[in-house]
Parts: structure tokens; C-alpha cells; sequence
């Protein structure tokens, strides 16, 4: 029994952590200047530093719950400026990252659907709207970008980055 309520409260406390993490930030704000982020690498890349973006692709969604293209190619080390419309009436998002990572803030946000959070790999956009995420991918691979909105990602709302 003593075992269950730590591990209870554990995952309160984690929980808790989670919320105050992202609580008083608009989702999708626009991040710090590229200075002022740090430059750490992830696993599918690092904010890309927009005075040396190598091209610019246009991400298109709508309320049918999919990207247009749903799949990008890029070189290896290219700096990419994602210029994302948003063509329907809900809102919607576009959050680069792993399948794995994704996946998991997709499950946090049914789990917290008003969660909150303004990270450089992720545009939140209005209806009729545009946004912007630059990203430089510094590592080959697989990645993904979806709409982790409650319910979106659940639809089909991903699309992929293939780095060569």
C-alpha cells in the first residue's frame, strides 16, 4: 500500500511539473530570438538561425486533418523555413520531432488539452492563418510533423521529413 501511494504520488508531482511548464505561455508564441535559444541539437535537428535559410517550404492543412505535402526531403545540414497555412476553420498545429516523441505529446495532449507551450519546432495556427517554424536538420533520417491538437493527430495529421 505505502509502495501504490508514493508511486501515486509521484505521478502527481510529475503531472503537476508537466502543467506549470507550460502554464502562462500562449501556445504557439513566437520563441526568443535565435540568440537567445540555445543550439543543442536533437534528434531531429536544431532551431535554424533565419538569416540562413537555404529554402523555404510551404506546409498547407485543413479540418480534413492532413498536410499538403505530407512528406518533405531535404539535405542534410539545410536550414528550411517552413511557411505553414492554416486553410481550415479549427485550429490546428504543425510540431516537428521523432514519431516516438510525437506520439507521447500527442497522448499528454488528450490527457491536458488546454496544455500550453511556445517551442521553437512547433507553429500553432489560427484558421485562415499563416505561421512559420525554421528549422535546420543537421542529422539523416526519418522525422515527422503533426497536429498533436486532442483528437488531430488521432485523424491522421502527420506527415514526414526524410533528411538525406
Amino acid at each position: 500500500m505505502k509502495t501504490y501511494l508514493f508511486v501515486l504520488a509521484v505521478t502527481a508531482a510529475l503531472g503537476a511539473t508537466v502543467l506549470h511548464a507550460h502554464a502562462g505561455k500562449e501556445h504557439g508564441a513566437k520563441p526568443p530570438p535565435v540568440a537567445a535559444r540555445s543550439q543543442e541539437s536533437t534528434a531531429f535537428g536544431r532551431v535554424g538561425d533565419p538569416k540562413k535559410v537555404t529554402r523555404t517550404v510551404s506546409i498547407g492543412m485543413d479540418d480534413r486533418m492532413r498536410f499538403y505535402p505530407a512528406a518533405v526531403t531535404v539535405k542534410k545540414g539545410e536550414t528550411i523555413r517552413f511557411v505553414v497555412s492554416n486553410r481550415g476553420k479549427l485550429l490546428h498545429e504543425m510540431v516537428l520531432g521523432t514519431d516516438e516523441e510525437l506520439r507521447k505529446h500527442a497522448e499528454l495532449m488528450r490527457k491536458f488539452p488546454g496544455m500550453e507551450h511556445d517551442e521553437a519546432h512547433m507553429v500553432h495556427v489560427k484558421p485562415g492563418a499563416k505561421g512559420d517554424v525554421v528549422w535546420t536538420f543537421d542529422k539523416e533520417g526519418k522525422f515527422a510533423f503533426a497536429c498533436l491538437i486532442a483528437g488531430h493527430f488521432e485523424a491522421g495529421m502527420i506527415g514526414k521529413v526524410v533528411v538525406k
